[in-house]
């Protein structure tokens, strides 16, 4: 665990924190003994290729537990517990063990010192695998590795979680000298040769001969025998690139946020995932991986992937220069290497997917051939072709010595024992597309005065209906915050059998509203009154397929997460939340900041009405896109749909200024509508109550 410099030990912090929400979980960093490890009812074992996983090693031996292959090898670790404690016999019957004589013999050289060990050949793996309860890997390339070893236990492929972090990358840029005419390219880790260190300084050497402003960091431990800074004066890039050792671990993100570019190139491999990945790739950075391992199993659309061999250099070269040159490639593929690790590799997803399989083994539900998900979306590795991921609903399937991957559009076998697999056809969904909807579908029910005020709001409501799931006779639809605009469309247009509204008012009370259009269809509904921030809804637990809450959140001041937990409550399991609010970092509220005006899309006070006269609720907060985004899996949804647009029908080409200067500084320009569009589909409980992001 922390603060020993191990990315696996920031792996366990991060999973024990998530774990702990589902299980009784009690952590050793120490070595505990047989009995004490007697009293729980499995043991989960975090094991990587170094002394820090010695005690971890013992005890796996001692007390079969779940093992958690971050590599697919442990040779040196084995090395460290038998030669390094001058056990020489010991090390000597583990090659025997794991590769028979041939193994054997060539230890008995090692032993007279007249070759170094096989690292690369003997993984040092059986021993342990055998004698285990089940197993986790991140990668399908280690689960393969496993099986080839002698495992045949239960095998769960659960992703490396991905830590999303947020960081101020235009300070920290700042404080390393940088300005937005530089582009900064970074490689994060233990600084050793098979980070491909030498190659990639060679390759940069290049790129700042046809890019001078190009500048690279390199973050991590130097290694002792590898003399990068000597190398650096060698290429004469002292002026280009820096060394900044060891950082803690908010340094740590706070450099891979200020990059633009990152390398994260390892050969060879023995299918570590690495932590500093996925960081990078969770803060949207555009990265290089060599294309081996798990690396290969990566979604060709969020990285660019570079071959080991003779032609890697000149790859890494053009690869940089590609995105150098055309930074906004660099911006695309960071945002969809964000959105793939927000998809498919949060902790809160990991720690559940722990939890299952923890709970079927110790209850012995998990047979030999487990189905579990596939975290990687496309590649291939010894004959097994990955494709689709989760979110596409791939699945591997341990099989006796093999596994079946199953993909996007195709499932392919490899076994291992000569058995035939039938190749099925997988059929994905198609998102579904806004259907347009014609304006006069509201218009029709306005008075007059209702009219004047829809006018200008129009756009907002027509997007609003297109974005809204429609519905059936069968299903039910709330709308919060109901004026009786939009409220009959949802039945006569949208399909929904029942259609009930609520608004803010005295608890208990309910009016019958009736509405005659013009060519004198009725519409009836209730509309229920109460305290969206303080009082319990009044209805039953998974009662309405859909619930709108629109233009209403940016009212409230107390507490928002209580009128989620309870929209939560009233949906039923895969029911829609469609939200709409005015947005805070629209084009128009940056200009107005940067000119010396409030960005606020409405004033927060109300002036006096006339008596009798209704006032508008003022706004108490207005929200950004990614906080809404936030708001929703924060309350157990699955984000369906973010977007902006148009709120006033009104178009802003004065504020292109504002673009060209997001554009400068490498800051996204999207979602800067003055309206905030948003879908969620109800994935499960409410995951946090009062998220650190809302509340003090």
């Amino acid at each position: 665990m922390p603060p020993s410099k191990s990315g696996i030990a920031d792996y366990s912090a991060a999973l024990a924190g998530e774990l702990a929400k589902h299980v009784d979980l009690t952590v050793f960093d120490a070595a505990p003994g047989v009995a004490e490890l007697s009293k729980f009812d499995i043991a989960l074992y975090q094991l990587g290729n170094n002394p820090f996983h010695s005690f971890v090693y013992e005890a796996a031996l001692k007390t079969p537990g779940v093992v958690v292959m971050h590599e697919s090898n442990l040779h040196h670790l084995i090395t460290d517990l038998t030669i390094r404690r001058g056990d020489w016999d010991g090390y000597v019957a583990e090659c025997e063990y794991n590769g028979g004589a041939v193994a054997r013999d060539f230890s008995l050289r090692v032993r007279r010192l007249e070759v170094g060990p096989d690292y690369d050949g003997l993984p040092m793996t059986r021993r342990l695998l055998t004698n285990s309860r089940g197993l986790v890997a991140h990668s399908g390339f280690v689960l393969r590795e496993s099986f080839n070893q002698g495992f045949d236990g239960p095998a769960a492929v659960i992703p490396h979680g991905a830590w999303i972090p947020s960081a101020n990358r235009l300070a920290t840029r700042h404080l390393l000298g940088l300005g937005e005419q530089h582009t900064l390219i970074g490689a994060f880790g233990f600084l050793k040769p098979y980070k491909r260190i030498a190659e990639s300084l060679r390759a940069f050497r290049r790129l700042v001969r046809l890019e001078p402003n190009a500048r690279m960091i390199l973050v991590g431990e130097p290694h002792p025998e590898f003399p990068v800074e000597q190398l650096i004066r060698t290429l004469g890039l002292r002026d280009s690139v820096r060394i900044l050792g060891f950082v803690e671990i908010e340094k740590f993100v706070e450099y891979i946020a200020a990059c633009d570019i990152v390398l994260n190139l390892r050969f060879p491999t023995v299918g570590e995932t690495s932590g500093s990945l996925t960081r990078a790739m969770g803060l949207g950075r555009a990265v290089l991986v060599s294309d081996v391992g798990s690396f290969s199993e990566l979604p060709d659309d969020v990285c660019l992937k570079v071959p080991v061999g003779a032609d890697e250099e000149d790859l890494i070269f053009e690869y940089l220069n590609t995105l150098v040159s055309r930074p906004d490639l660099a911006l695309a593929m960071g945002g969809r290497a964000k959105a793939w690790v927000e998809r498919e590799c949060r902790w809160d997803v990991v720690g559940r997917r722990y939890a299952a399989f923890l709970g079927e083994v110790v209850e012995g539900r998990a047979p030999s051939a487990v189905a579990v998900p596939l975290p990687y979306g496309h590649g291939s590795e010894g004959g097994v072709v990955f494709g689709g991921g989760v979110g596409a609903g791939g699945l591997v399937t341990a099989v006796g010595a093999g596994y079946v991957a199953v993909g996007a559009g195709y499932v392919t076998v490899d076994v291992g024992v000569g058995q035939v697999a039938e190749v099925v056809q997988v059929e994905e969904p198609a998102p579904r597309q806004p259907e347009p909807v014609d304006p006069l579908v509201f218009e029709t029910w306005l008075s007059p005065e209702g009219r004047a005020y829809a006018a200008n709001h129009k756009s907002r409501f027509v997007h609003t209906l297109e974005i809204t799931p429609r519905g059936d006779e069968t299903q039910s639809v709330l709308e919060m915050g109901a004026y009786m605009q939009l409220t009959p469309a949802l039945q006569h247009t949208l399909g929904y059998g029942y259609v009930r509204g609520c608004y803010y008012g005295p608890e208990g009370r309910t009016d019958h509203k009736h509405l005659v259009s013009e060519d004198g269809t009725v519409f009836e509904c209730e509309v229920d009154h109460f305290d969206a921030e303080k009082h319990v809804y009044p209805y039953a637990d998974e009662s309405f397929d859909t619930v709108l809450c629109c233009e209403l959140i940016e009212h409230l001041f107390e507490d928002p997460m209580f009128m989620m937990s309870e929209i939560n409550r009233i949906l039923k399991p895969g029911g829609h939340l469609v939200m709409t609010t005015p947005n805070a970092g629209s084009l128009r509220a940056v200009s107005a900041i940067l000119l010396g005006y409030h960005p606020a899309f409405f004033p927060a006070y109300i002036r006096p009405r006339k008596e009798g006269e209704e006032a508008e609720a003022r706004h108490n907060r207005e929200y950004v896109p990614m906080e809404i985004q936030h708001l929703l899996t924060d309350s157990g949804f699955e984000l369906v749909r973010l977007e902006t647009g148009e709120f006033l029908e009104k178009l802003h080409p004065e504020l292109a200024w504002v673009t060209h200067l997001l554009q400068r500084y490498k800051l996204s320009h999207d979602l800067r509508g003055d309206g905030i569009y948003a879908v969620g589909r109800k994935a499960g409980p409410i995951r946090e109550r009062w998220p650190a992001w809302l509340y003090s």
